[in-house]
């Protein structure tokens, strides 16, 4: 069963692993198997769900939430999470011209009433700004903040693929606090070392999201001497520790950080879900983390 586990001494509390719902459109299933697979997850205690406006060319949010209410189930025992910011040219857009950025108040605010809509909810458990915006103008962003939290349409705040100083420039401006910053990271995508990003989430005391946790499918299908190293370390591992899947070790290996990553499980398939959620009981040593490190960089430590 997965535990809940705080985004930051704010809150709020979301599941361990989170269901996230960017390729929903893509698996081609019945509203009736939506259904089921809402239910499946609450039976493995996921009850946290990813999605951002944009997932599906803008359809996502619509199909999950037609299943959502369908399911029946108490909307206070699961988490919704969105994100906007982006805007595609798309038919389901008209208005749209060009694919860029808004991180304007009035964009964010149509967004959330758009998700809300969609979503069949009178609430987000949390709002992300999906990604940075060169044109970003934090006294926007907080109004918009601002007057989502008290009207009680939005409980917490994000913010997703923010480098380290775009996350501080605007914690800095902002009358709300940020609880999480949303970020690739997997065995295959360890740039969050390099780059700030999971140190700064340690002195802020906030758990990182992390999206694409099996390098979006890449650690099974890439067919590169990078990958193929990895997924022969892992299998290693695997066996170790009892016969764990390769992709349960990757999970294990995120898991295994102090900065208490979340990861954001991308897939429609129950067993997988299953598996993701028994990674949680894999206990890798620090010597296995930095194979696994030396694995995919193809470089020792200095």
């Amino acid at each position: 069963m997965v535990p809940q586990i705080a985004l930051s001494k704010h809150g709020p509390d979301v599941s361990r692993i989170v269901h996230g719902l960017w390729r929903l459109a893509e698996w081609n299933k019945s509203q009736r198997e939506i259904v089921d697979l809402i239910h499946g997850c609450l039976k493995e205690g996921i009850t946290t769900f990813d999605h951002a406006d944009i997932y599906g060319d803008y359809t996502c949010e619509d199909r999950f939430g037609s299943a959502l209410a369908e399911a029946g189930i108490e909307r206070s025992t699961i988490q919704l999470v969105t994100k906007c910011g982006i805007k595609l040219v798309s038919a389901n857009r008209p208005a749209h011209k060009v694919h860029g950025y808004d991180t304007s108040c009035s964009h964010i605010i149509a967004s959330v009433e758009n998700s809300l809509k969609c979503l069949r909810t009178d609430y987000l458990d949390l709002l992300l700004i999906h990604r940075p915006n060169m044109l970003m103008d934090p006294r926007e962003i907080n109004e918009a903040f601002v007057r989502l939290r008290q009207s009680g349409k939005v409980h917490y705040f994000g913010v997703s693929n923010f480098l380290p100083s775009q996350f501080e420039m605007l914690v800095s401006k902002l009358d709300v606090p940020l609880v999480t910053n949303q970020i690739e990271y997997s065995v295959l995508d360890l740039d969050a070392h390099a780059d700030g990003s999971i140190d700064l989430c340690q002195k802020l005391e906030i758990c990182p999201m992390a999206w694409s946790p099996l390098g979006g499918g890449r650690l099974f299908r890439d067919k590169s001497e990078r990958t193929k190293r990895l997924r022969e370390t892992l299998t290693r591992i695997g066996r170790d520790l009892g016969g764990a899947s390769v992709d349960q070790v990757a999970i294990a290996w995120i898991l295994k950080h102090p900065v208490k990553f979340v990861p954001v499980l991308g897939t429609g398939n129950p067993a997988r879900i299953a598996k993701a959620v028994e990674a949680l009981d894999l206990e890798l040593s620090t010597d296995q983390w930095f194979e696994i490190r030396l694995a995919s960089l193809g470089q020792d430590v200095p």
